[in-house]
């Protein structure tokens, strides 16, 4: 064996040792499963009003819907097929599928102009439906607390926000808000 051949493979010999000794450091150290939590604390005595916004995930209310709103929108529901007539109706239960077929009668029907915006708003869920107990810092607040964002943009019904822009409210433990809601329909 040349001393060449003797060097690179005391240099590879070291720097593979290097390498699993390294791996093997970090591969420790990962299942120790190590944590940094950096925490700056501000102290003070006023805090502003959160804002917090509410989006029902069930976008429509079946209770709200008439017929002209499943003539225009009962395919996109997913409630009538092609050929307007109730889709899937074994799914639906004897009270909901009574209701369906009644709406669903067309034979006499003349369809009167839709506009989705309506359609959302006297169809989605309203706070004051939704909100069954606010308080924040202890005190009571209602569904009239409430605005309601506008979300045209998507296509959702609107979402009830509350806010008090400017005002400051005193803060510390216990003094989160918290609601209750509802979601039936």
């Amino acid at each position: 064996m040349s001393l060449r051949r003797l060097l690179w493979m005391l240099s590879f010999l070291g720097s593979f040792s290097l390498l699993s000794l390294v791996c093997v450091e970090r591969v420790t150290y990962y299942f120790e499963y190590p944590h940094v939590t950096k925490l700056d604390e501000v102290s003070t005595v006023n805090l502003t009003f959160p804002a917090i916004t509410i989006c029902n995930l069930n976008e429509f209310r079946f209770s709200q819907i008439t017929q002209n709103d499943l003539y225009h929108v009962g395919e996109l529901l997913a409630l009538l097929n092609e050929r307007y007539e109730i889709a899937r109706p074994a799914l639906a239960d004897p009270e909901t599928l009574a209701r369906l077929r009644k709406l669903a009668h067309f034979r006499h029907f003349k369809p009167k102009p839709f506009n989705m915006s309506d359609f959302y708003n006297r169809t989605g869920h309203t706070i004051h439906d939704m909100l069954l107990m606010c308080t924040y810092r202890g005190e009571n607040c209602t569904h009239q607390n409430f605005t309601t964002v506008s979300t045209s943009h998507t296509h959702r019904p609107p979402c009830p926000s509350m806010s008090r822009e400017g005002q400051r409210v005193g803060g510390g433990e216990g003094e989160g808000c918290v609601g209750v809601r509802g979601v039936w329909g």
